[in-house]
């Protein structure tokens, strides 16, 4: 072998050091970004009232996607490179859930979980009942909450609930609720979860379209593989109807300062 063969020239040298420049500003963050979503945390925003006053509109939570194990959903366009789940962990009843909606596979909700495998949910004049069990609600008073646009509030009735697990938090239901339709969500009939599959209903009980409601035009059971990861903290929380997103001199006074760092109960 000669020398010019087995020593790079400086043209080579310096092709090779412009492209290893080019990998190592773009594709390899890239890479550690794409991992870092897949595997440990992924930041979501809260678009709609269905967990208010839980979780407000313009929040941004943190969702650790360690905590049930991984799915195909775990990964950004959800690949359909694998099925089931791997390094799987069952979610409790009271964690709040992001995870993909089952008539398309592919639109982020979050909701609270309710039912578990099994269990035999329904609601009753609003009332939860979980295994004919009544679920406790103790009244903490009216209060005053932004609706969806957050531009005005609406007063609502806010309660303590206690799930049979004995995990306890905050639902709204607005007084003198009347079904819109033919189908009542304050008055359901009994829903059994299939195996396999959970049953999700928003904090914000009159404001929230979730397993109450069939597949085909709600959300239905969703199934065990749809589970993008448990919402754990708030960080940051962002007041939209305080400021538009080109008015930087009013950004400072659109963040909610106080709910910084906020666990998700």
């Amino acid at each position: 072998m000669s020398l010019t063969d087995a020593v790079p020239t400086k043209k080579q040298r310096k092709k090779r050091g412009w492209f290893h420049e080019i990998v190592s500003t773009f594709v390899y963050p890239l890479l550690l970004v794409l991992g870092v979503y897949s595997f440990l945390f992924q930041p979501f925003r809260i678009p709609s009232a269905s967990m208010v006053d839980t979780l407000l509109v313009g929040d941004f939570v943190w969702v650790t996607k360690f905590s049930y194990g991984y799915s195909k959903h775990s990964i950004p366009f959800s690949p359909d490179i694998f099925e089931g789940r791997i390094w799987g962990a069952e979610p409790k009843q009271g964690d709040v859930i992001v995870f993909k909606l089952p008539r398309d596979n592919s639109t982020d909700y979050i909701k609270r979980l309710i039912g578990l495998p099994g269990d035999r949910v329904q609601v009753k004049a609003g009332v939860l009942f979980i295994n004919g069990v009544e679920c406790k609600q103790e009244l903490v008073g009216e209060i005053q909450v932004p609706t969806e646009s957050g531009r005005s509030n609406v007063t609502v009735l806010k309660y303590k609930e206690t799930l049979p697990s004995g995990v306890t938090h905050f639902i709204l239901r607005e007084p003198g609720t009347h079904p819109t339709s033919e189908f009542d969500p304050n008055n359901t009939g009994e829903y059994v979860v299939p195996p396999g599959h959970y049953f999700m209903m928003g904090d914000n009980r009159d404001n929230s379209v979730d397993s109450r409601w069939p597949t085909a035009y709600g959300v239905g059971y969703v199934p065990y593989e749809n589970l993008v990861g448990r919402a754990d903290r708030i960080f940051p929380s962002w007041d939209a109807a305080k400021t538009e997103w080109y008015e930087v001199w009013n950004w400072p006074f659109a963040v909610r300062w106080d709910r910084l760092f906020q666990s998700i109960e």
